[in-house]
C-alpha cells in the first residue's frame, strides 16, 4: 500500500531523512517512532507529496508519487499533528469543501459526516467557525475530513495529541476498521504504550536513519517497546 525506497531528504548540509526504506502492506497499522527531530514528520510529508525528496521514490498502491502526485493523493488521507484549518469557514463548510475536492457525492458525504460527527460528538459544533474550536475539536474535524472519501491509506502525524480519551479510543477503533477493510495506516507517535498495543509493525528512526523495524514481536521481543526504544537510542548515541 505504501512503499518507501531509499528516501533521502536534505535541508542545507543536513540529511533529515537518510536512505530510508519501509513497506506498509494492506491491513497493517504501522507505527513510526523516534525522538524530536528524528525525521518522522519529514518522511510523512514526503509520503503525502508535500515535500519533494532528493533521492528515492514513494509508491502509493503501486503508483509513484513522483510520476502521479494527484493520483496518489486521491488514494490517501493526511492528518497533521497541528491541523491548519480555514478558520473563516464553519466546521460543516470545511467538511463540504474537502468532500468537493475528492468528488464525494452529496448523499455519501451527508451519511459519513453524520456518522463521524455524531461519533466524535462534534455535530452540535459544526455550525460554528473553526476559529472558535479548541485544539481537540480541530483535531476531531481533521480526522472526520480525512475519512470522508474513504481513503485506502491514512497517514497521521501524532494523531492522538489533543484528543480526549473517548475520542482517542474511537480513533483507534476506526484505524483498525480501515485495516480490516484492506486499507493501511502509517502514523507517528511519542506514546509508546499506544504503539505497542495498537500496531502490527513498528519502525524506529534516529537522526534520519532507520535503526530497527519489523513486527511488534520482532522489535520488542520479551521486553517493552519503551525499553527497546531507549536502548536503541542509547546505542545510536555511541
Amino acid at each position: 500500500m505504501l512503499k518507501i525506497e531509499h528516501l533521502t531528504k536534505i535541508y542545507g548540509d543536513k540529511k533529515a531523512v537518510d536512505d530510508l526504506s519501509l513497506h506498509i502492506r494492506p491491513g497493517e497499522i504501522y507505527g513510526f517512532i523516534g525522538h524530536n527531530g528524528a525525521g518522522k514528520t519529514t518522511t510523512i510529508k514526503a509520503c503525502c507529496g508535500i515535500l519533494q525528496q532528493e533521492e528515492g521514490d514513494i509508491w502509493i498502491d503501486g503508483v509513484s508519487i513522483r510520476e502521479d502526485p494527484l493520483g496518489c493523493k486521491a488514494k490517501l488521507a493526511y492528518i497533521p499533528d497541528n491541523p491548519d484549518l480555514y478558520e473563516f469557514m464553519t466546521g460543516i463548510q470545511f467538511l463540504n469543501f474537502v468532500a468537493d475536492i475528492f468528488g464525494v457525492s452529496a448523499e455519501d458525504r451527508r451519511e459519513r459526516i453524520r456518522k463521524y460527527a455524531d461519533a466524535f460528538e462534534l455535530t452540535g459544533d459544526l455550525a460554528q467557525p473553526t476559529s472558535a474550536y479548541s485544539h481537540g475539536m480541530k483535531q476531531k474535524l481533521a480526522v472526520i475530513s480525512a475519512l470522508i472519501h474513504q481513503p485506502r491509506l491514512v497517514i497521521m502525524d501524532e494523531p492522538f495529541v489533543g484528543l480526549d480519551p473517548k475520542a482517542s479510543h474511537l480513533l483507534k477503533g476506526i484505524m483498525r476498521d480501515i485495516c480490516d477493510g484492506g486499507g493501511a495506516i502509517f502514523f507517528s507517535t511519542h506514546v509508546l504504550e499506544v504503539a505497542e498495543k495498537l500496531c502490527d509493525k513498528v519502525a524506529i528512526i534516529k537522526n534520519g536513519k532507520l535503526i530497527k523495524s519489523g513486527t511488534m514481536e520482532e522489535v520488542k521481543g520479551d521486553t517493552s517497546l519503551e525499553d527497546v526504544f531507549l536502548e536503541l537510542e542509547g546505542e545510536a548515541e555511541c
